[in-house]
């Protein structure tokens, strides 16, 4: 079952309306002589062309000063925070062969550099990257090429460190006051949502699942947009999610017995090329029709872009929006 979603407040907010400050003004010398000011400015300028170490999930990394030439490969979380941060990157992931429209207002000049799973070496290379952002899903052997060609930073893809991935592109590029505004920002309004839909989701089963080549899929409790419904919504966390270990198909017949009350559902033509009617055959199928979620209306499909990866601050500030405009908390 469709629903409509219209997305205001928050998004617009966080999105469209935070902009970078102006350049800084350049501070002469109070007093001295114009060697004394000379000299001063040859150490500012050393001072500031010194790399800088930071820190990013327990580990220390050596970045130059400043970091104008940005890479993104295979991290498509990285690609939500440099939206929601306003970071274009010279060179990044593309999908299908091109850049996502999702990602349209930060690619405008940006060198495609392979697909998510694929990067181009030479291209990256090329490119002569400040930094590259690279995916924790990356087997040991691409990380070594990657390595190779400059620094390079492993992005988590686990949900529950997105505040984390926001701050180290944040501290890369200089955005830590914007960051601290959207995370803020995001926390009071969880807060205020989360009071109102506590009730709701009393001893209901709330599920998330993506349709992936024609499969649904479940995921842990730390994964997709389970932190957003689990732990900043206050949903209780159905055994099932309890269990799995990793991304986890499971069959329609098994899915109707665990039979949720409220349930989210992404689906990516781009996931699903040799299955395009999958999410159509699964609403016309009687035991998909069977489930109380399916019964009473309560099915959300694609609140929030199909590309989206769920544990971003993106992700979950569209799904906030999208879940404070479905109509699940009844308006007074």
């Amino acid at each position: 079952m469709m629903r409509k979603w219209k997305l205001i407040g928050l998004a617009s907010v966080l999105l469209l309306g935070l902009t970078a400050c102006g350049a800084k003004e350049e501070v002469q010398p109070a007093g001295g002589s114009a060697g004394d000011a000379s000299a001063a400015g040859a150490a500012n300028a050393t001072a500031a062309a010194s790399p800088r170490t930071i820190s990013y999930l327990g580990k220390a990394y050596t970045v130059p000063a400043k970091t104008d030439k940005l890479v993104i490969t295979g991290a498509l979380e990285a690609m939500e925070d440099a939206l929601v941060l306003g970071v274009k990157p010279v060179g990044a992931i593309t999908v299908g062969g091109k850049f996502h429209s999702l990602f349209a207002s930060i690619t405008d000049g940006t060198q495609g550099i392979g697909e998510k799973t694929q990067p181009n070496i030479e291209t990256i290379l090329k490119l002569k990257p400040d930094v590259i952002l690279s995916s924790t899903k990356f087997p040991a052997e691409t990380a070594e090429k990657l390595g190779k060609v400059g620094t390079t930073i492993p992005v988590s893809h686990i949900s529950t460190d997105w505040e984390a991935n926001l701050n180290l592109l944040a501290e890369l590029t200089g955005k830590q006051e914007r960051a601290k505004q959207v995370l803020q920002t995001y926390k009071n309004d969880v807060k205020t949502m989360r009071e109102q839909i506590a009730p709701v989701f009393k001893d209901k089963k709330v599920l998330a699942v993506r349709i992936r080549t024609g499969s649904i899929n479940l995921y842990p409790a730390d994964v997709f947009f389970n932190p957003s419904l689990y732990e900043d919504l206050g949903a209780a966390v159905p055994e099932e999610i309890k269990q799995a270990k990793a991304q986890q198909i499971v069959s329609l017949e098994k899915f109707s017995e665990m039979n949720p009350d409220y349930l989210f559902v992404q689906f990516a033509e781009d996931e699903n090329k040799d299955t395009p009617k999958a999410l159509d055959d699964l609403q016309n199928n009687p035991i998909w029709k069977s489930i109380n979620a399916v019964k009473n209306g309560r099915v959300y499909v694609n609140v929030v872009d199909p590309l989206a990866q769920g544990g971003t601050a993106y992700s979950k500030i569209r799904f906030l929006e999208a879940v404070k405009t479905s109509g699940i908390v009844p308006t007074k």
